[in-house]
């Protein structure tokens, strides 16, 4: 349930019972200092539902993950390029992946490795990962919109008591690796709707409804007079232009608990929860936690509603001096392999395979020879993905590289090119679809000539 608290301030700003304009529809503390709900509801006036509700889940991995030691490994390679690790064969003949990922191994009909992507801007950051551009890139004035930006504008809400666009993502040591970027020239509406603290075992503030008392809040009355005297007092923006329209969706949002329910796992069935594994929510360095019950967590949110969630899990930069890369591979795959084997293993299970896509992912590999301190270094010529669901043609490898990971020798895949993929599962055709920013220019969602990949579609 939604916490309420507020309490009057008595300035000449606020309605007759003690709250103003801006706390009245204010839910929470989001990006840029607040979003109200008629701009979260906005996009949903502007942009009509779809008949039917599919969904991208987005697992970044902040630090970059060794591609050589997860999905691409090299037992014929010397041994300062091979590492520790044995690669073990799979249900799909024909594809190894890593020993510590034996339930993964099990389902892999399931799965797709893509062991080729080749376009790393080579970045310490999430950028990449939520938007498929590079920062080098051309950027529009007002920024880059997250990837779930584009999805809540062209199809809007499923239901009015759950944002489109939700992130899990964690506020980290290393900020970039904790932002899943902003809503951009798609504006704050279509933003990411945070549902996590810095303080993983605490309610998000954006659960919290800023101005707000209980008794208010039930007194239907009260709050019917407080809109329009909201629309008397209306600002020159023209916000509430369609408060008529946003009244009974706004209302939806503030008096319902599916957003709430969903972030609650302890509806979940015991049976299922313990699939996932045991949440620990220490702070990996300047990482996230390893907090991998939101996998389960990322499935109720799509069944509640969402169309896009966004999430950061631990923390993948392991070298320098800390010469960590095999201990905690030891320690961090068995977790990943439990976790997603678990979610992927859910969305079958639920029938929703076909609909929620599933992509898991870093900003970049690693060098394939081991350093003096027994790790790997950034290696942005070449990284991997997962992918999974959304009506894919699971079961296969897409790409190679050569006989030490060094480079792509079949099939490079840019970023973009997976990206066009997941917009087309949620149906939405990346290739001609634009937005025309302030300036008048047209942005698109990929760049001319990126197509879905033609081996999952």
């Amino acid at each position: 349930m939604f916490s309420i608290f507020g309490r009057s301030r008595g300035n000449s700003n606020d309605f007759c019972d003690g709250f103003s304009r801006r706390d009245f529809l204010t839910v929470g503390g989001m990006a840029c200092g607040g979003l109200s709900l008629a701009q979260m509801l906005e996009a949903d006036v502007q942009n009509r539902n779809g008949s039917n509700h599919r969904a991208i889940i987005n697992v970044y991995m902040p630090g970059g993950p060794s591609h050589l030691d997860l999905w691409d490994l090299k037992p014929n390679a010397p041994k300062e390029i091979r590492g520790e690790f044995r690669p073990i064969a799979t249900n799909v003949p024909g594809i190894e992946i890593c020993e510590l990922f034996p339930r993964m191994a099990r389902m892999m009909d399931k799965f797709v490795p893509v062991r080729s992507i080749s376009d790393a801007d080579g970045r310490h950051d999430a950028f990449q990962c939520m938007t498929g551009w590079k920062k080098s890139d051309q950027m529009p004035r007002e920024g880059r919109p997250n990837f779930g930006a584009w999805v809540a504008h062209e199809q809007g809400r499923v239901n009015n008591s759950v944002p489109p666009n939700v992130s899990l993502c964690y506020p980290t040591g290393h900020r970039p690796w904790g932002e899943t970027q902003f809503g951009g020239f798609l504006g704050a509406a279509n933003a990411p709707f945070g549902l996590v603290e810095k303080d993983p075992n605490a309610k998000s503030s954006n659960m919290v409804l800023k101005g707000i008392t209980l008794d208010r809040l039930n007194n239907r009355e009260l709050l019917r007079s407080a809109f329009d005297r909201f629309r008397r007092d209306a600002d020159t923006k023209g916000v509430v232009e369609s408060m008529d329209v946003y009244h009974q969706q706004a209302l939806g949002i503030l008096t319902t608990t599916a957003l709430s329910d969903a972030l609650d796992v302890s509806q979940e069935s015991p049976e299922v929860l313990s699939r996932y594994g045991i949440n620990d929510p220490a702070y990996q360095r300047d990482g996230a936690p390893k907090m991998v019950r939101n996998f389960c967590v990322a499935r109720r949110l799509v069944e509640a509603g969402a169309r896009v969630v966004s999430m950061n899990y631990s923390r993948w930069d392991w070298h320098g001096s800390d010469g960590l890369n095999f201990p905690r591979s030891r320690q961090e795959f068995p977790l990943l392999d439990r976790g997603l084997s678990a979610l992927v293993t859910d969305l079958h299970e639920r029938g929703l395979d076909k609909d929620v896509s599933v992509v898991v992912w870093g900003e970049f590999g690693r060098t394939p020879k081991i350093n003096k301190r027994n790790s790997r270094d950034h290696w942005p010529r070449v990284s991997c993905a997962m992918l999974a669901g959304g009506h894919m043609n699971t079961g296969q490898v897409i790409g190679s590289t050569n006989s030490k990971a060094e480079h792509a020798v079949d099939r490079p895949v840019k970023f973009q090119e997976i990206f066009a993929t997941l917009y087309k599962n949620v149906g939405i055709d990346s290739t001609s679809t634009r937005f025309f920013d302030t300036s008048g220019t047209p942005q698109y969602m990929v760049a001319q000539g990126i197509e879905p990949m033609s081996e999952l579609v």
